[in-house]
């Protein structure tokens, strides 16, 4: 069959259909004739009805099998692998044993996409060049900084964080994890803040106050610096009131777009590309939310399709029981690791806070929320985020006939999970982030370019988690 040309295979499917039908019905008139002469006329044409009918529906139902199989499933097996390849920028090998039945098709789209990915190395080439010379004067310009006595901070006109150095990071780091996008008020009180940014409005001069945070407990001599004909504006934190290490420095964290950037306003109207989302996974005692506990949480952030270098959580939780030995053959912790590790409470408040106006992502996120929700009361936490599940995703983008863990996940779309962090917390969030921002650009070529209209083809497969939990 293999050598046969498609057309001329799936004129086979119609012959196929075609003697089969003419082969059924004539043994039902025959099979119906008999009867109709020992037992009568109207039971000889019920019988013969009978045996059409069921005859008929089970030649369908083979050739629908066949059909299927050896070209529904592979076409779209097909177009899964070009979108990876296309949209996520990962030269997936097409499985042409798999479109076998297809002709030329397989062979024929592996060639463009071959000659396409030719073209985009020589591109890349060139914005590779390019990118290292950005590189290094980013690098110059964070150790330029690292030598200035102060902390920085670049706020947008909404005034949300654009850009945080090394200093600056440990500072807010007192009050909240520091994050791109948040609001300047998440960390320092809004009356006071607002009052000196009304006075530098008015003077367009420096203008010094107390910054000090919402609870009161911390604050800093700070200045607000005009920006000129740019929007925004820069705060300065002194370093002698901020108790910076100078070993705990970390690199220079912006996105200048946004500057340009509007707040969140319609978070489900949103463009995909635009939308934040913290990405998260958990370890436990065990397989029971209801029971078992939280023993280790990591998170990330992906801010515009990138990960967000230096914004993650990775922290140990005390259970306040023993880990069970099958649990630590899984994921490695022992009870020597969390003994000095604090409890739940302070490390799921500093997530609540880490994904404040975010889409919280899991790999199979039912499981890991239940753990969550279940102390949401005892802890004053409200977890009302979208949730996005990268298992529904998958079947979105692969169908449901495909593998959806997180390893076939990797596989599929190249994302490389070190064997020393896997089954790790802040590991598996680390490549399931990685498997989002490869997903986001598929989910927008197939149309679904809105966190709405994202959700809405997710809800589609919600069995799936059904099945997994």
């Amino acid at each position: 069959m293999t050598h046969l040309s498609l057309r001329l295979r799936i004129l086979l499917f119609f012959v196929l259909m075609a003697l089969g039908g003419m082969a059924i019905v004539a043994l039902a008139l025959i099979v119906g004739y008999r009867s109709a002469v020992a037992d009568g006329v109207s039971s000889g044409f019920t019988l013969a009805a009978v045996i059409a009918g069921f005859g008929l529906l089970g030649l369908a139902t083979a050739v629908w099998f066949l059909f299927d199989e050896n070209v529904a499933k592979p076409i779209e097996k097909l177009a899964a692998t070009l979108r990876v390849r296309a949209h996520a920028g990962v030269a997936t090998p097409l499985d042409t044993h798999a479109a076998r039945y297809l002709g030329d098709l397989a062979p024929a789209a592996d060639a463009v996409t071959t000659q396409l990915d030719t073209s985009t190395l020589d591109a890349a080439e060139l914005v590779a060049l390019e990118t290292e010379t950005l590189a290094d004067e980013k690098n110059r310009l964070t150790a330029l900084l690292s030598e200035i006595p102060l902390a920085i901070v670049l706020i947008g006109p909404g005034h949300r964080i654009v850009l945080y150095d090394g200093q600056a990071a440990t500072a807010l780091a007192q009050i909240a994890p520091p994050r791109l996008n948040a609001s300047i008020f998440e960390y320092f009180d809004k009356a006071r803040l607002l009052a000196a940014h009304d006075e530098l409005g008015k003077t367009d001069r420096e203008t010094a106050f107390e910054a000090t945070c919402p609870k009161g407990d911390v604050s800093f001599a700070a200045r607000l610096k005009p920006l000129g004909a740019a929007r925004g504006y820069m705060m300065l934190i002194d370093e002698a009131h901020s108790h910076i290490a100078p070993e705990a420095a970390r690199p220079l964290t912006y996105d200048f777009d946004l500057l340009t950037a509007s707040g969140p306003s319609d978070l489900m109207q949103l463009p995909l590309d635009r939308v934040l989302f913290v990405v998260f996974d958990s370890e436990t005692t065990g397989l029971l939310p209801h029971k078992d506990e939280i023993i280790q949480l990591g998170a990330v952030r992906v801010l515009r399709g990138e990960i967000v270098p230096g914004e993650e959580i990775n922290r140990f939780v005390n259970p306040g029981r023993p880990i069970p030995p099958a649990s630590t053959n899984v994921h490695h912790i022992t009870d020597a690791m969390v003994a000095d590790a604090p409890p739940l409470q302070p490390v799921a408040t500093e997530f609540n806070h880490f994904a404040r106006d975010a889409v919280i992502v899991a790999h199979n996120a039912p499981f890991d929320m239940a753990f969550l929700h279940r102390r949401a009361n005892d802890f004053d936490l409200a977890w009302k985020h979208p949730i996005l599940d990268t298992v529904l995703l998958s079947a979105v983008l692969f169908g449901t006939t495909e593998s959806h863990t997180l390893d076939a996940l990797c596989e599929r779309l190249a994302v490389t999970i070190p064997d020393h962090v896997r089954h790790t917390a802040l590991g598996d969030a680390q490549a399931t982030a990685e498997v989002l921002c490869r997903m986001v650009p598929m989910l927008k070529s197939r149309g679904f370019d809105t966190l709405q209209k994202v959700i809405e083809q997710c809800q589609k497969h919600g069995r799936l988690l059904e099945d997994l939990n």
